[in-house]
């Protein structure tokens, strides 16, 4: 895929944003959230005392490393689809020293381009080829001048959960195409849980999250010259028990206008914009949902069964 102009990029931006805007549950895509200071406030929001994915997740991963790098084989290419500061990556690096290549995919380019000077410092025996690209879309994958026998993607962080279940299987399904039988997956799934340990992650005290859900509209003033009051929304989270999923919103503190580019949307009090889904999944949930496109060969959790690391392989 051909990196769009700025000024085409901006007009697919505006014409998604507008849209989302226009729907009776007022909606803008989580993909927002990730320019440079988005970037910068979820790798904090990580390091909250009440999110416990990253830490757990990085302990399931540190716990089993070995394995886990004999599974993926040094004869492989990892691709790392919104690969943020690569630092689970790492750990992935530095027990693969061998690796074919490293492809990380972001949509920030400012952010990908920092993160990849970096690793080519710390790693200067590997092969980086970086793609900036929104992945939630068909992408292009660069060439790899060096023999490979698998590409296998890692995806974690639970981002899987981001998707609603039919998008999610959409997107399983894209890299699935991508990928000959035998391929792999390693990726990060949420569990289900206590409701209140939910929702204490997406509501840290500090106030990291919130500030990351209110920089979206930061992002639009500024990339759109729209003129959200951005004082005028707060943040909300909460566990959606019907649906297993966290729902994140920005909520209108007042009957408010706000113009986007020739547009404008009209706000009622307490009226809300859903900016983020993240669902969380049983074992047994997580197996069907990926069951057309690819088999789950290995499963790894932490000791109370938080969080989940899953090694899938294409069919």
């Amino acid at each position: 895929m051909s990196e769009l102009s700025p000024s085409k990029a901006s007009t697919a931006m505006l014409q998604e944003v507008l849209n989302g805007l226009q729907k009776r549950q007022k909606a803008l895509s989580s993909k927002f959230f990730y320019d440079e200071r988005g970037s910068e406030l979820f790798e904090e929001i990580t390091h909250q005392a009440e999110y416990y994915p990253t830490r757990t997740e990085r302990k399931i991963l540190t716990s089993n490393i070995t394995e886990i790098a004999a599974v993926i084989g040094s004869e492989s290419v990892i691709i790392e689809p919104g690969s943020g500061s690569s630092k689970k990556t790492r750990l992935l690096l530095d027990e693969i020293p061998k690796l074919a290549a490293y492809v990380p995919v972001e949509i920030s380019q400012e952010y990908l381009a920092r993160m990849v000077k970096e690793l080519r410092s710390e790693y200067p025996g590997l092969l980086v080829k970086p793609v900036c690209a929104d992945y939630t879309k068909p992408f292009e994958l660069p060439e790899i001048d060096t023999p490979f026998e698998y590409y296998v993607v890692f995806y974690p962080g639970s981002t899987i959960g981001n998707f609603r279940p039919e998008t999610a299987q959409s997107f399983l399904q894209m890299l699935a195409e991508f990928m000959v039988p035998g391929g792999g997956l390693l990726i990060g799934v949420d569990l289900k849980k206590d409701p209140e340990l939910l929702e204490a992650a997406y509501n840290d005290k500090k106030g990291v999250t919130a500030a990351f859900n209110k920089n979206m509209l930061v992002r639009l003033n500024r990339e759109l010259n729209a003129n959200f009051e951005v004082d005028q929304f707060v943040h909300h989270a909460f566990y959606n028990q019907e649906k297993g999923r966290i729902e994140m919103h920005l909520v209108s503190q007042s009957e408010q206008r706000v113009r986007i580019g020739d547009e404008s949307i009209s706000f009622k009090k307490g009226e809300t914009i859903h900016t983020e889904n993240s669902y969380k999944y049983s074992l047994q949930d997580f197996e069907a949902l990926v069951s057309e496109w690819f088999s789950v060969d290995q499963v790894w959790t932490d000791d109370d069964d938080l969080f989940s690391l899953q090694y899938l392989v294409k069919k």
